[in-house]
């Protein structure tokens, strides 16, 4: 016997595990999901149980989305008494709320993302760390390595020199930017394949319509050999979960769906199955009257209306810590209900752990088609205690468990626009045209004067074609003839009024739907005002992306749950051969051993995020951003081109902040290096010009030194062809002296001799010419001077000269 808990139409959860993995257990859980949603009670809503009031709100609803909600309430209010004979109305609904729908969720299926894996493991972390350690340990000896590596020929940089970060700034934005681990890069390209293999682009696509319409969207995720990971959309009208205020749904215990499976299909998901167990099941959907009735004509009675359903519960780890005769300690598994009495060899250890069972139950009958522990269950690495819901549910404006949607807002709305629409064309068909008044006696006072009479066809044959009429002032009596205007026009009440009134409501009530949602039209850009500045287009459709952005928030939100269970479920995948080599496939080549890190769970721990695309206003404060730096030179091309690949915002503000930084840096680092050029090249010049100055000087000098060099070898040359003249003229003057000399004494000589052979006359002249002899002797022996006055070649040179040379 199963005991319910006190308040609760559920088993007992303080039970051992046998009995929790029984068919009877199993069977009581799915009594109990069955007894909430499908039966009358504590949990009816408006008279009436839970599943079918959400499913005929959850249809109603989804009719008004398309435009094709039932008419029935407006011929009640159009009709006298149920009669509706005199009405000749098109009740057709005017498909108001199908245009805001298409624009909210193609407008937020038109949102780009990526997925982002981020390895929070100690690992992971750890090479992370390593990696900025390095990087900044070669930042420190830049100078020495470069230096060594010229010198020596030795690298001993870790990473590549020219793509060193500068500064720590620079390397933060390095690490968010270029950094990627390689289990990171094949965990994205995991997840992306996956969800490209399930094709979730269609599926998120469903999830935002149902966002948008019922206010709550819910997917699936799941494993098997075959296929692998697969994604499943589900109907949130089909869908059973746990009450709960959370719009996330983080804290049910139970959810499910109903899935109406045809026999065959049945037999081959549950092989296990007798005959006499199908012929049974074969009967009874004729008999299941609550599904037949919610599902309407729809209704297949041979598709069987099975209920699928998770439930989370715990279980209790227990593990015996026996001693060895060594001293060493083993730990043994054993079951929850192992409770020894206390012994000296070993200890009892254990804990408590959420685990996930999963069934399926045929709805209104207690046959159970399956109930087992969940083999492949996803529990984040960072509590292995807790375990993942498959469901990945969201109802992002949800109170006291009534979920409200943008339809849901607008239905009233949507009903006044059609009676409006309806009232509209009763006015157009009850309105008559303009008509005339013929006053007959009036024409048959006229006289055409042409022998025809002037009959009433013949007036308004010619009153319509020409609009001229023929009349007479007087009677042929001569008196006053009343009727001299024989036709006039009669002026009908055409409802024009009343027209302009019911457009004006039906514009009022339209604009009341733009109000209530936020969808203006600036976001639709249906009616944009010319006279409007672009900005404030802008900024008005800013304003309708704000008044939504709950609904692409949720909408996100599965998308990082599904992801994050696709995360967990890798490793399954891997452990089987098919399934691995699918995944192996899909990852470059450059990854795969990465890849097979992935198995082993306790490694590597994955943090999911998504990084969104910046919407058109961010885009455009960005570029604004963008081209006043590129205007005032802070950066360069490049970098614009390098920003704008930045999905993040806040980091594409940081890189141009750096970027402009850093740009700032080099110009004035440039602006210096220039200044000192300058100078050098000034000091150059000068120093060139002194240069040039005294090799001038030193020219002139030396030609200076040249010429009186010159100078002085003429003189000197001069001087030594005086001296050669005056020797010449010395010698010649002194051959000139010993010839006269010579010549002198040959006449003494002669004039001894002749005094000797004249001694007789010399006697006798002695005594007369003794005193002119002596005066002669005295004469003779005095020098003469040869030299001329008149002599100016040797120019005042003289033997003196010789003598001082």
């Amino acid at each position: 016997m199963i005991y319910t808990n006190t308040n609760s139409s559920f088993p007992n959860q303080v039970v051992p595990d046998e009995v929790k993995q029984s068919y009877e257990y199993g069977t009581a859980v799915g009594r109990a999901i069955e007894n909430e949603w499908f039966r009358g009670g504590a949990a009816a809503v408006g008279g009436s149980d839970r599943w079918s009031a959400n499913w005929q709100r959850f249809h109603t609803l989804k009719l008004y989305a398309r435009g094709e909600q039932s008419v029935q309430k407006y011929k009640d209010e159009l009709s006298v008494n149920g009669d509706l004979s005199y009405l000749n109305i098109d009740w057709k609904p005017v498909p108001v709320i199908p245009k805001f729908v298409d624009i909210l969720v193609n407008g937020i299926s038109s949102k780009n993302y990526e997925i982002k894996a981020c390895a929070q493991d100690p690992e992971s972390i750890k090479q992370k760390t390593e990696y900025a350690r390095a990087i900044m340990e070669d930042m420190a000896a830049k100078q020495f390595l470069m230096k060594m590596q010229e010198k020596l020929g030795v690298n001993g940089f870790s990473q590549d020199p020219a793509k060193l970060p500068e500064d720590k700034e620079e390397l933060e934005i390095h690490l968010q930017l270029s950094y990627k681990q390689g289990v990171e890069i094949a965990e994205e390209e995991v997840i992306n394949y996956i969800l490209d293999k399930n094709k979730y682009e269609l599926i998120n696509r469903r999830l935002n319509y149902d966002l948008t319409v019922l206010g709550i969207a819910a997917a699936k995720t799941s494993w098997n050999k075959a296929n692998g990971i697969v994604l499943d959309y589900v109907d949130p009208a089909n869908l059973v979960y746990s009450y709960t205020e959370d719009p996330n749904f983080e804290d049910i215990y139970y959810a499910g769906e109903v899935k109406a499976i045809q026999l065959e299909e049945l037999k081959k998901e549950f092989p296990e199955l007798t005959n006499e167990d199908l012929e049974e099941i074969q009967k009874y959907p004729g008999d299941n009257t609550y599904t037949r009735n919610y599902y309407g004509q729809n209704y297949d009675p041979a598709a069987i209306k099975v209920l699928y359903f998770e439930y989370k519960t715990y279980t209790d780890q227990v593990f015996k810590i026996k001693q060895t005769e060594f001293g060493l300690e083993k730990a043994l598994e054993k079951p929850d209900t192992f409770n020894p009495p206390p012994s000296d060899n070993f200890n009892r250890v254990s804990r408590s752990i959420e685990v996930l069972y999963s069934g399926a139950k045929i709805l209104g009958h207690n046959k159970m088609l399956k109930w087992e522990m969940c083999e492949n269950m996803t529990r984040p690495v960072a509590d292995t205690t807790k375990v993942e819901m498959n469901y990945a549910i969201c109802a992002p404006r949800m109170y006291k468990g009534r979920i409200e949607s943008i339809v849901s807002r607008i239905t009233g709305f949507a009903d006044i626009i059609q009676l409006t629409h309806l009232k509209l064309q009763q006015v157009l068909s009850r309105m008559v045209p303009d008509g005339v008044f013929m006053d007959v006696d009036g024409l048959m006072e006229v006289d055409l004067g042409n022998g025809t009479k002037y009959n009433p066809a013949e007036a308004l044959n010619m009153y319509f074609q020409t609009g001229s009429i023929v009349g007479r002032s007087q009677t042929q009596d001569g008196t006053g003839n009343p009727a001299r205007v024989p036709i006039q026009e009669l002026q009908t009440s055409n409802g024009n009024a009343k027209i302009q009134s019911l457009i004006s409501t039906y514009q009022y009530y339209l604009q009341m739907i733009r109000d209530v949602t936020g969808l203006n039209e600036a976001r639709d850009a249906s009616t944009p005002d010319p006279k409007a500045l672009v900005g404030l287009q802008k900024l008005a459709a800013a304003n309708s992306n704000t008044a939504t952005r709950h609904i692409l928030q949720a909408s996100l939100y599965l998308t990082l749950r599904l992801c994050e269970n696709i995360s967990l479920r890798v490793a399954d995948s891997l452990r089987f051969p098919l399934t691995a080599q699918a995944l192996k496939e899909s990852i470059s080549t450059f990854n795969v051993k990465t890849l097979e890190e992935l198995m082993n769970l306790n490694l590597h721990d994955f943090g999911i995020f998504l990084e969104l695309e910046p919407d058109e206003e961010e885009k455009a404060q960005l570029e604004q951003n963008i081209q006043i730096a590129l205007q005032s030179g802070g950066i360069d091309l490049e970098d614009a081109i390098d920003l704008r690949q930045i999905r993040n915002l806040k980091l594409a503000n940081q890189s141009l902040k750096y970027k402009r930084k850093k740009k700032l840096e080099r110009d004035q680092a440039n602006q210096q290096a220039n200044i000192q050029a300058q100078a050098q090249a000034n000091a150059q010049l000068a120093e060139q010009t002194a240069m040039s100055e005294v090799q001038k000087q030193q020219a002139l000098a030396q030609t200076e030194i040249q010429i009186q060099q010159a100078k002085a070898q003429f003189e000197i040359q001069k001087l030594q062809q005086e001296l050669q003249i005056k020797q010449q003229l010395m010698a010649q003057e002194f051959q000139y002296n010993m010839q006269l000399a010579q010549a002198q004494l040959g006449a003494q000589q002669k004039k001894i001799n002749d005094i000797e052979d004249r001694k007789d006359k010399r006697v006798k002249m002695q005594a007369t010419q003794q005193s002119e002899l002596i005066d002669q002797r005295k004469n003779d022996t005095m020098p003469k001077n040869f030299e001329s006055e008149f002599d100016n070649v040797s120019s005042g040179f003289g033997l003196g000269t010789l003598d001082q040379m």
